[in-house]
C-alpha cells in the first residue's frame, strides 16, 4: 500500500503515469531506492521512485530527519517526565499526541545518546587546516533553576576541502578552561595540520588556543570585529563607517590593505576616536587570512560558515525553549549535527575545491606570528 502511494504521489508529481507519452509531462523516472522503515508490525522494504537530475521525491508519510525528530520528540517528552516542561512543550505534547511512556523515553534516550556519543568522540583523520570555533546558549534546568549554559562547536575543513564537524560540548560558561579543554579533547582524538583558527575576540578562546594550537595563525571573524568598531558609532554615520572600513578589504595585497587601514584611521580617527581605536588594536589580527589562497578568502575572513550551523542549532533549541538536562542538549543539538555532518559528506561538491586545497598544501605561506603563550 505505502508502495503504492508512492507511485501515486510520483504520478501527480510529473503529472504522467509510468511509461505514459504526455505532453504535461514535468519530470522522468529514473529507477527506485530501497529504504528500510520500521513499522508497528515489523520493517518493510519501500521503493522509493527516483527522478533524473533536477527533480526529487520525497514521500509524503516519511519524516526527513528522523534520528533529529526523535531527538526532538525524547528531549520534549523527557522534560515533561521531569516536570519542568513549559506551557510551550505542554502544547506540543498536546497537539502531538505522545504517549507519555517512562520506559519509552528511556530506552530512547540510551539509542540516542550512544549515536551521539560514537559521533562525538569518533577519531579525527587526516589534516584540518581550517577551524571554525564558536559558542550559542541554550537556557538548561539544572540544580533547580534555570540557567543559560555555553555550547560549543568546532567545524573544519579537511585537507580535500569537505567540511566537517569535529566536534561539540556544553559547560557552564564559555570561559578560557573550557575552551582549553575543548580544544585538548580535539587533539587528543587526533586533530592536526591546522594552519588558520577562525573565532570572535574572546580572551579565553584566544588563550586556549595559543596553548593548545600553538603554531596556527587566528582570524578574527571581520563580522564580529565590525560589530565591536559600530558600536562606538552613532546609528546614523554607521552606514558610512562601515562602507569606509571596507575599502580596507577591498585591497588585492596585504601591503596595500594596512596602508588604506592607515588611511581610513586618520581621516575618522576625530570624529570617531573610539571606534578607530578598536580597529587599530585589531589590525594584526583581521588580516590573517590573506596569506592564505584567494579563492578561500570568502570563506575564512570570518566565522560565517559556523553561524549558518548555528542559526539552525538555534531553530531547533528554541522548540524546547528550556532544555531539562545538560544531556538532552547533547542528545538534540548532537543529532542535529550528526545529520549535517551526513549532508555534507553526501554533497556533491566540495566546500573548497581540491586543487585549491593542493596549492595550500605545497606552497611555501608566510604565516603572521602564532597568539602569545599567555600561559
Amino acid at each position: 500500500m505505502l508502495n503504492l502511494m508512492m507511485e501515486l504521489e510520483v504520478e501527480a508529481k510529473s503529472k504522467a503515469a509510468k511509461h505514459e507519452r504526455s505532453s504535461e509531462r514535468t519530470a522522468y523516472r529514473n529507477g527506485t531506492r530501497q529504504r528500510p522503515l520500521s513499522t508497528g508490525v515489523g520493517e518493510v522494504i519501500l521503493q522509493i521512485p527516483k527522478l533524473r537530475a533536477g527533480e526529487s521525491y520525497y514521500p509524503s508519510f516519511l519524516e526527513p530527519r528522523r534520528m533529529v525528530d526523535k531527538a526532538l520528540v525524547n528531549v520534549i517528552q523527557e522534560a515533561y517526565i521531569n516536570g519542568v516542561s513549559t506551557r510551550k512543550v505542554d502544547k506540543l505534547v498536546e497537539d502531538m499526541g505522545m504517549k507519555i511512556d517512562k520506559s519509552a523515553v528511556s530506552r530512547l534516550c540510551k539509542e540516542l545518546d550512544e549515536n551521539v556519543e560514537a559521533f562525538r568522540n569518533r577519531p579525527l583523520t587526516g589534516e584540518y587546516p581550517y577551524i571554525w570555533l564558536d559558542a550559542t546558549f541554550p537556557k538548561v534546568r539544572e540544580a533547580g533553576r534555570v540557567q543559560n549554559m555555553a555550547f560549543v562547536v568546532a567545524i573544519a575543513v579537511n585537507d580535500d576541502g569537505t567540511r566537517h564537524i569535529l566536534g561539540f560540548d556544553i559547560g557552564m560558561s564559555e570561559n578560557g578552561a573550557f575552551w582549553e579543554e575543548f580544544l585538548r579533547s580535539l587533539v587528543r582524538r587526533g586533530l592536526s595540520g591546522v594552519k588558520l583558527v577562525i573565532s570572535d575576540a574572546h580572551e579565553g578562546l584566544k588563550n586556549a588556543i595559543s596553548s593548545v594550537l600553538t603554531g596556527t595563525s587566528w582570524q578574527r571573524c571581520r563580522v564580529h570585529c565590525m560589530r565591536n568598531i559600530l558600536c562606538h558609532v552613532s546609528h546614523k554615520q554607521q552606514g558610512m563607517v562601515a562602507a569606509m572600513i571596507r575599502t580596507i578589504f577591498a585591497q588585492e595585497s596585504l601591503a596595500d590593505a594596512k596602508k588604506q587601514l592607515r588611511s581610513v584611521i586618520t581621516q575618522l580617527e576625530v570624529h570617531f576616536p573610539k571606534a578607530m581605536e578598536v580597529l587599530e588594536n585589531a589590525e594584526d589580527d583581521i588580516f590573517a587570512f590573506m596569506v592564505f589562497p584567494k579563492s578561500h578568502h570568502p570563506q575564512i575572513y570570518s566565522t560565517n560558515p559556523l553561524e549558518r550551523l548555528n542559526k539552525e542549532i538555534r531553530r531547533r533549541g528554541n522548540v524546547v525553549s528550556i532544555f531539562p538536562n545538560r544531556a538532552a542538549v547533547l542528545r538534540l543539538i548532537g543529532s542535529v549535527l550528526v545529520e549535517q555532518q551526513d549532508e555534507w559528506l553526501s554533497g556533491e561538491k566540495r566546500y573548497m575545491s581540491l586543487e585549491s586545497m593542493v596549492l595550500l598544501k605545497n606552497e611555501a605561506v608566510s604565516f603572521f606570528p602564532a597568539l602569545p603563550d599567555n600561559t
